[in-house]
C-alpha cells in the first residue's frame, strides 16, 4: 500500500472530520463516518492513517470457553504484529461491546511499533493504560471483560463493517474529538486539499463573525465580497 504524501497528511491533521464529510458528501459520498464510534477521551491526538482490518465473529464456547481446543489469539496476536507502522488497526467487533477487543498490552504493542491508532465498533479494556500508551484509540465504550466472552478472531486485511461502514484495507482513516471517517485511498490527495482550503475560509469567517459581521454573503455561501476579505486575509497573515 502507497503510503500518504507528507503535504496530505499534514493537511488530514489539521482539518476536522466535520469538515471532511462535507467534502466528501459534495462527492456523493455519504456513509463514510462511522456511527457510535467515539475517542477513549477527547485529549487524545488526532489520527491519521492506512486501514488494516480484523473481524470478530461471535464467540463459541467449543472455541473460546475454558475447555477449548487448539489455540485461540493467534489471529489476534497477529494484527498486533503484522498492522503496519503509520497504519491504523480497524476492528470489526459487529457493534458489540460486551466484551474487549483489545487493551492496554495490545495497543501499546501496536504504539511501539509505529502504529497510528485502533479503532472498534466494539469496547476497549484497560483505557486509562490506553490513554498512556499516547496511541490514538477510538471504541463505542469502555467494556472491561476479556474479548472471548463475545468475540472470536476470524481475518486480517479484508473488507470489514465498523461503525455501519464498509472499511477497505487501505483506505484513510481519520479521527478527532468527534469521531472517525474513512476515505477511499484513490481520492484522499483532492479530499485532503479541499478540505483544507475550506478549514482556511472557515477560519477566517469564524474572526469575521467574532468580529460582528452578519451570516449572509460570508457563511455557508461565500458572496464576492467575503471573497476579496478572505483573499486580503490570507496575505495579511503570509507576511
Amino acid at each position: 500500500m502507497s503510503e500518504l504524501s507528507p503535504q496530505t497528511k499534514e493537511a488530514l491533521l489539521r482539518v476536522g472530520t466535520s469538515t471532511l464529510t462535507g467534502v466528501l458528501n459534495r462527492r456523493g459520498l455519504r456513509s463514510m463516518f462511522l456511527h457510535d464510534v467515539w475517542p477513549i477521551r477527547h485529549d487524545i491526538p488526532r489520527m491519521v492513517g492506512i486501514a488494516f482490518t480484523m473481524r470478530f465473529i461471535p464467540s463459541r464456547e467449543d472455541k473460546d470457553g475454558p475447555n477449548a481446543r487448539g489455540p485461540r489469539g493467534q489471529i489476534q496476536s497477529q494484527a498486533m504484529e503484522t498492522c503496519p507502522p503509520g497504519h491504523v488497526l480497524v476492528v470489526d467487533s459487529r457493534g458489540d461491546a460486551r466484551a474487549a477487543s483489545a487493551g492496554d498490552l495490545y495497543v501499546g504493542r501496536l504504539k511501539a511499533r509505529g502504529c497510528a491508532g485502533i479503532v472498534t465498533d466494539g469496547g476497549l479494556r484497560d483505557t486509562d493504560g490506553i490513554f498512556k500508551t499516547g496511541l490514538p484509540a477510538y471504541h463505542r465504550r469502555p467494556s472491561s471483560p476479556p474479548s472471548p466472552i463475545a468475540h472470536h478472531p476470524c481475518d486480517l486485511n479484508l473488507p470489514i463493517a465498523c461503525g455501519g461502514v464498509a472499511v477497505y484495507p487501505g483506505d484513510i482513516v481519520v479521527g478527532d474529538c468527534d469521531g472517525v471517517l474513512v476515505i477511499p485511498r484513490d481520492i484522499v490527495d483532492e479530499v485532503a486539499a479541499e478540505a483544507l482550503a475550506t478549514t482556511e475560509y472557515e477560519e477566517f469567517a469564524e474572526a469575521e463573525v467574532a468580529r460582528g459581521r452578519a451570516l449572509p454573503g460570508l457563511f455557508p455561501v461565500a458572496g464576492e465580497e467575503a471573497k476579496r476579505d478572505f483573499e486580503a486575509w490570507k496575505k495579511s497573515r503570509s507576511r
